[in-house]
């Protein structure tokens, strides 16, 4: 994370109850949605093959990577 989005958050907690809600119609103000993001993203599926390499090999990966 940030050290502007750490400052933020800390920023936050400190406001006082009765100025949350001014301070968040504000940032309400200033976000916009995001529009037209296509699914899936551009990288999905970028791997060539269809995943049975992967899925054939499960056992050995499992027993690697969690040392069994």
């Amino acid at each position: 994370m940030s050290g502007e989005r750490d400052e933020l958050m800390r920023q936050v907690q400190g406001l006082p109850a009765d100025q949350v809600p001014k301070v968040l119609a504000d940032v309400r103000r200033r976000l916009h949605p995001v529009k037209d993001r296509p699914w899936p993203p551009a990288w999905f599926g970028i791997a060539e093959g269809d995943g049975s390499a992967i899925g054939a090999q499960r056992e050995e990966l499992l027993h690697k990577d969690f040392g069994q």
